[in-house]
């Protein structure tokens, strides 16, 4: 039976590239998401959560499954963002990390990297059933997975560092998606790092200001 929930599954071929019901719906949602989010609309959420649905989907399809694990920590903080928003705005000035922290979560990264990139790299070994193919580059992906996790607690303390992360994460994947033939996604990420290019030196301006206000 016919079913659009499979990146084989063409909805339209652009250029000839065939693209999929499930990666037209992820790559749109997630770019109204983000709009939304610029925004500061609540409605950032709700598409939010239809954006890593298809891409859970996505990337358990093509075996990025950092990534698939990755959009289960998105989809929780999603309907944790959607009540905190309904319920109130906090509103807080935005700071940069000491030093020391900064050092701190490097090694947290590089830890995290290892220890989770070996797990993915043999988690066709340990749960054979459910995932019959190794994992596409296992390292990378863990790596993106592992500071967009961060660089979200980050964003939502206001940390003006997240933006680093989040130029970090989207440079490997708009690298990874294309080697592994999901274009649009690939194009997303790239819009995505021109969004976070864009916030680090919104913030950075902003951050400055508020100081330069807090020494008058």
């Amino acid at each position: 039976m016919w079913w659009p929930i499979s990146i084989s599954n063409t909805f339209v071929s652009v250029f000839g590239y065939p693209l999929s019901y499930i990666e037209l719906a992820g790559t749109l949602t997630g770019l109204i998401s983000v709009w939304f989010a610029a925004k500061a609309k609540i409605w950032t959420w709700p598409t939010g959560l239809i954006n890593v649905t298809c891409f859970f989907l996505i990337f358990f399809e093509i075996h990025l499954y950092a990534d698939m694990f990755l959009q289960v920590y998105f989809f929780i903080t999603s309907i944790y963002g959607w009540l905190v928003w309904n319920s109130r705005r906090d509103h807080h000035t935005i700071e940069v990390l000491p030093t020391a922290k900064r050092t701190w979560l490097l090694i947290a990264v590089i830890a995290s990297t290892i220890v989770f990139g070996l797990l993915v790299k043999n988690i066709h070994l340990l749960l054979p059933t459910i995932f019959n193919k190794p994992a596409s580059y296992p390292f990378p992906d863990t790596f993106v997975a592992v500071i967009s996790i961060i660089a979200t607690v980050l964003l939502a303390q206001k940390k003006l560092e997240n933006w680093i992360l989040w130029i970090t994460a989207d440079v490997i994947s708009v690298v990874m998606y294309a080697k592994k033939g999901v274009l649009f996604i690939s194009i997303e990420y790239a819009v995505f790092l021109c969004l976070a290019s864009w916030g680090l030196v919104t913030w950075r301006k902003l951050f400055l200001n508020e100081n330069r206000a807090g020494i008058r």
